[in-house]
């Protein structure tokens, strides 16, 4: 403990969400201090494999490198695909949230993990950040890190229901003192709806986009359920005509985007419903007074929280800040490591 406080003098502790599209870093005392794709550019020399660009200045890279050079994703489903990549990437962005000081020791990182990640996958996480150079590494749930950065109660006898909709996945989740009750994790996110979104126009308009357009799409007239009158609002849409080949823009409305998305947001609410199912009476009761808290960026796609309080006679809530809710939620635990440290995963 002694060792610890003095290595604590020198190095600042660190939580990570290494998440499929965004990494965001939290750094104990200083709050949230990097939010950044999780996009790294490469070009392969000799054999070797060589970061031209990490983050922000990676994902305008994405769809528009020339042949060489190749943007990549290192994380897929909320696990790692790429090892070498994605350690790369931890380490750029530990060394960016250090802001380029440099320290007497490494760091101590509590990272967050799919509630359904097996032990190869979490070993995986685990090894990246010890290679990208943490001292000690911790792991957290990630329903657990959500609940605890959107306010539940979840040290308490009482039952919490808890949905967080990331990127590549999305984790249903009942807890109770300070554990997961019960959970599903499904991989079908955000990715997802930009895939269906891509699919819809391919098929039905025969326009091929890339998925920075959209993901332009959900974020500006993306909708869980089709607006009461009318088509909703439009949106300009430019990419290949897959006929002619040539350049071309459509108008898209909120209805069509509706009908894009109704797969992917079917799934999520079966998933919820089957979670329902088989959570414990007690439990469930608890759930019935408190509701469904909502956290993720998918959770900001529109009327989704509508959809589900019709499809469960629940209420449902989003979060105060859905995209912080797990970085802020693993960053508590962090600073709270004596009082919450029954919250930690075991590899």
């Amino acid at each position: 403990m002694i060792i610890d406080k003095l290595f604590n003098i020198f190095a600042k502790d660190m939580a990570i969400d290494l998440g499929t599209a965004n990494t965001l870093v939290y750094v104990k005392g200083e709050g949230v201090v990097l939010n950044e794709p999780s996009v790294v550019a490469k070009i392969e020399e000799n054999g070797n494999t060589k970061v031209l660009a990490v983050g922000n200045e990676a994902k305008q890279m994405l769809g528009r490198t020339p042949g060489k050079i190749e943007a990549i994703r290192p994380m897929k489903d909320g696990v790692i695909a790429d090892f070498e990549v994605a350690e790369q990437m931890i380490k750029h962005f530990i060394e960016k949230a250090n802001k380029g000081r440099r320290t007497m020791s490494n760091p101590q990182i509590v990272i967050c993990v799919p509630s359904g990640a097996t032990n190869v996958e979490r070993r995986a996480i685990r090894e990246s950040a010890d290679a990208a150079g943490a001292r000690r590494v911790f792991l957290i749930e990630e329903p657990v890190a959500a609940a605890i950065g959107a306010g539940l109660p979840v040290g308490e006898p009482t039952g919490s229901m808890v949905v967080d909709i990331g990127g590549g996945t999305t984790e249903v989740a009942v807890l109770s003192l300070g554990g997961v009750v019960l959970s599903t994790s499904i991989r079908s996110a955000g990715d997802k709806f930009d895939e269906a979104i891509i699919e819809y126009m391919r098929v039905t308009h025969k326009l091929a986009i890339g998925e920075t357009t959209a993901e332009r799409m959900k974020k500006e007239i993306g909708t869980a359920c089709p607006p009461d009158d009318g088509d909703g609002d439009t949106m300009h849409v430019k990419g290949r005509d897959l006929i002619s080949g040539l350049p071309k823009e459509i108008a898209i409305s909120q209805r069509q985007i509706a009908e894009a998305l109704a797969e992917p947001v079917a799934t999520i609410i079966d998933t919820i419903k089957r979670a329902l199912e088989q959570t414990p009476a007690e439990l469930a009761a608890d759930i019935v007074e408190r509701g469904i808290m909502l956290t993720g960026g998918g959770s900001l796609l529109g009327n989704l929280d509508k959809v589900l309080r019709r499809s469960t006679s629940l209420p449902v809530s989003i979060a105060e800040d859905p995209l912080l809710c797990v970085v802020l939620g693993t960053g508590r635990a962090l600073e709270e490591r004596a009082k919450l440290g029954d919250v930690f995963a075991s590899e």
